[in-house]
């Protein structure tokens, strides 16, 4: 599989993150089977936070001999300095692990909340001190919606962030302002060294009152051709790589579609976002 630099980590991230997201409500015989497919797949970076059920549990367990083969970032939701500090705590022991790789400000969703985390004794302060402690080798920050692109613009003004997670796929880039927004933040990245992940990328709508077939909160492509298309549109944009998919049996194939990866020519990547503009975006204007 594909590996891109994330940013000025230095680590070379394979362009499929493992989501824990994916482990919420799952037995740990199921989630060894999934981490058996995970190392298999030559997967070397995860992405997991207390927000995703169990799943912190699920992959502890892994940590204590596999530490070393993984890139391993971890969230908070707390946007105090206390109460970051000790979540953060929590993820360390369910996680048995002695440090994080990265640790990211998780669900900063409005400028609000920016202004929250950002603020004394905020979240950030908190994050700040792991580093200095060694608790962490870096600092992002992650969230979705329609303003996540301008939130994360403005963030990168206020703090040196090294990474940023927001969504990317081909429905929300028909919507011209997010489109827009996106394109800066990636450009801004590039100039800044930051990481780029990215999520949501094989979405096909909300839910509304469909039955969910899914464990996602979105409802997925789930068929090859279609996840083999949006992995290639999200992956052909400059980013390291995207957070796969919170459903266990769609996640094979997400894993196959990395691993088949085809850049698209700009040409290619406008007929999906015009393809989008028939969709119903996760995140609507």
């Amino acid at each position: 599989m594909e590996k891109r630099r994330f940013g000025r980590t230095q680590h070379f991230s394979t362009v499929a993150i493992f989501g824990g997201a994916a482990f919420g409500e799952i037995s740990q015989p199921e989630a060894d089977q999934v981490m058996e497919q995970v190392i298999a797949a030559g997967i070397n970076h995860i992405d997991v936070a207390p927000s995703y059920g169990q799943a912190e549990e699920r992959i502890g367990p892994w940590m204590l001999n596999e530490r070393k083969r993984f890139f391993l970032g971890c969230k908070t939701t707390e946007r105090s300095r206390e109460g970051a500090w000790n979540e953060m705590q929590a993820s360390l022991k369910r996680l048995q692990t002695k440090s994080f790789d990265l640790y990211q400000l998780h669900a900063v969703t409005s400028m609000e909340e920016l202004d929250q985390v950002t603020m004394r004794g905020g979240a950030l302060e908190a994050v700040v001190q792991a580093r200095d402690e060694g608790l962490t080798n870096f600092i992002g920050i992650t969230g979705h919606g329609i303003n996540a692109p301008a939130i994360y613009l403005e963030a990168l003004r206020r703090f040196d962030f090294d990474s940023i997670l927001f969504p990317l796929n081909y429905a929300q880039m028909s919507i011209p302002v997010y489109r827009k927004n996106t394109e800066e933040l990636i450009a801004t990245c590039r100039s800044k060294d930051v990481g780029t992940m990215v999520i949501k990328t094989i979405t096909r709508g909300p839910w509304g009152d469909k039955p969910k077939t899914a464990t996602c909160w979105y409802e997925p492509f789930d068929g090859m051709d279609e996840i083999q298309n949006a992995v290639n549109f999200a992956l052909s944009y400059d980013v390291t790589g995207l957070c796969t998919v919170g459903d266990t049996r769609i996640l094979p194939m997400v894993l196959k579609a990395c691993e088949n990866f085809t850049a698209l020519t700009p040409l290619e990547c406008e007929k999906l976002i015009l393809q989008g503009k028939q969709l119903e975006p996760l995140f609507p204007e």
